[in-house]
Protein backbone atom coordinates (compact mmCIF):
# COMPACT_ATOMS: atom_id res chain seq x y z
CA UNK A 1 0.00 0.00 0.00
CA UNK A 2 1.50 3.52 -0.75
CA UNK A 3 0.97 6.01 1.85
CA UNK A 4 0.43 9.95 1.10
CA UNK A 5 2.58 12.02 2.99
CA UNK A 6 0.63 12.42 6.33
CA UNK A 7 -0.06 8.86 6.51
CA UNK A 8 4.02 8.12 6.57
CA UNK A 9 5.17 6.22 9.66
CA UNK A 10 8.18 8.22 9.59
CA UNK A 11 10.06 10.97 8.57
CA UNK A 12 13.24 11.45 7.33
CA UNK A 13 15.17 14.85 7.90
CA UNK A 14 18.22 15.47 5.65
CA UNK A 15 20.20 19.11 5.36
CA UNK A 16 21.16 20.56 1.84
CA UNK A 17 23.92 21.95 2.32
CA UNK A 18 25.57 23.79 -1.31
CA UNK A 19 26.22 20.11 -3.46
CA UNK A 20 25.84 18.24 -0.32
CA UNK A 21 22.95 15.92 1.32
CA UNK A 22 23.76 15.39 4.91
CA UNK A 23 20.97 12.56 6.63
CA UNK A 24 20.31 14.34 9.91
CA UNK A 25 17.75 11.93 11.81
CA UNK A 26 14.42 9.90 11.59
CA UNK A 27 11.75 11.12 13.55
CA UNK A 28 8.36 9.14 13.59
CA UNK A 29 5.00 10.25 12.93
CA UNK A 30 3.28 10.61 16.04
CA UNK A 31 0.46 12.16 15.04
CA UNK A 32 -1.01 9.74 12.19
CA UNK A 33 -3.45 8.66 14.50
CA UNK A 34 -5.47 11.88 15.37
CA UNK A 35 -7.33 11.73 12.41
CA UNK A 36 -11.47 11.49 12.93
CA UNK A 37 -12.05 12.63 9.28
CA UNK A 38 -10.02 12.59 5.76
CA UNK A 39 -7.95 15.99 5.32
CA UNK A 40 -8.41 16.78 9.48
CA UNK A 41 -7.06 20.56 9.57
CA UNK A 42 -5.93 19.24 13.36
CA UNK A 43 -3.45 16.85 11.60
CA UNK A 44 -1.59 19.01 8.89
CA UNK A 45 -1.07 21.20 12.11
CA UNK A 46 0.36 18.75 14.56
CA UNK A 47 2.60 17.48 11.13
CA UNK A 48 3.58 20.48 10.57
CA UNK A 49 4.26 21.61 13.76
CA UNK A 50 6.39 18.18 14.41
CA UNK A 51 8.27 19.39 11.19
CA UNK A 52 8.59 22.81 12.14
CA UNK A 53 10.00 22.36 15.46
CA UNK A 54 13.00 20.24 13.08
CA UNK A 55 13.07 23.38 11.21
CA UNK A 56 11.89 21.80 8.11
CA UNK A 57 11.55 23.76 4.68
CA UNK A 58 10.86 21.35 2.35
CA UNK A 59 8.92 18.17 2.30
CA UNK A 60 9.13 15.33 -0.23
CA UNK A 61 6.40 12.55 -0.99
CA UNK A 62 5.27 10.69 -3.66
CA UNK A 63 1.76 11.32 -2.56
CA UNK A 64 0.25 13.63 -0.73
CA UNK A 65 -3.42 13.73 0.31
CA UNK A 66 -5.73 16.84 0.16
CA UNK A 67 -4.05 18.59 3.27
CA UNK A 68 -1.65 20.14 0.66
CA UNK A 69 -3.10 23.32 1.04
CA UNK A 70 -2.52 23.71 4.26
CA UNK A 71 1.22 22.48 4.75
CA UNK A 72 2.10 24.15 1.31
CA UNK A 73 1.63 27.35 3.48
CA UNK A 74 4.13 26.16 5.68
CA UNK A 75 6.90 24.29 3.75
CA UNK A 76 7.92 23.70 -0.16
CA UNK A 77 5.77 20.51 -1.21
CA UNK A 78 7.65 18.72 -4.02
CA UNK A 79 6.11 15.41 -5.41
CA UNK A 80 8.11 13.00 -6.36
CA UNK A 81 7.57 9.88 -9.14
CA UNK A 82 10.70 7.71 -8.22
CA UNK A 83 9.92 5.82 -5.01
CA UNK A 84 13.87 5.43 -3.93
CA UNK A 85 14.96 7.69 -1.68
CA UNK A 86 18.22 8.50 -3.30
CA UNK A 87 16.47 9.44 -6.21
CA UNK A 88 14.52 11.80 -4.66
CA UNK A 89 17.57 13.31 -2.71
CA UNK A 90 18.69 13.74 -6.36
CA UNK A 91 15.98 15.30 -7.87
CA UNK A 92 15.61 17.95 -4.86
CA UNK A 93 19.82 18.42 -5.30
CA UNK A 94 18.73 19.05 -9.14
CA UNK A 95 16.03 21.26 -8.58
CA UNK A 96 17.08 23.64 -5.55
CA UNK A 97 16.97 26.94 -7.39
CA UNK A 98 13.24 25.81 -8.26
CA UNK A 99 13.05 25.02 -4.85
CA UNK A 100 14.45 28.15 -3.21
CA UNK A 101 12.26 30.22 -5.86
CA UNK A 102 9.13 28.84 -4.37
CA UNK A 103 9.99 28.76 -0.76
CA UNK A 104 10.01 32.91 -1.24
CA UNK A 105 6.45 33.34 -2.29
CA UNK A 106 5.79 32.24 1.41
CA UNK A 107 2.14 31.24 2.10
CA UNK A 108 1.00 31.60 -1.45
CA UNK A 109 3.51 28.84 -2.85
CA UNK A 110 2.38 26.37 -4.92
CA UNK A 111 3.79 22.55 -5.15
CA UNK A 112 6.26 21.40 -7.19
CA UNK A 113 6.42 17.96 -9.11
CA UNK A 114 9.63 17.11 -10.11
Amino acid sequence: MERHFGDAKFYDIYELDNNQILFIKRIPNTVDEIEEVHADPRKARGISSHLLNEKVNVVVSKIFGPNIKRIQKKFVCVVVKDDEITSAIQIISTNKQRIVNEWEKGEERNHLIC
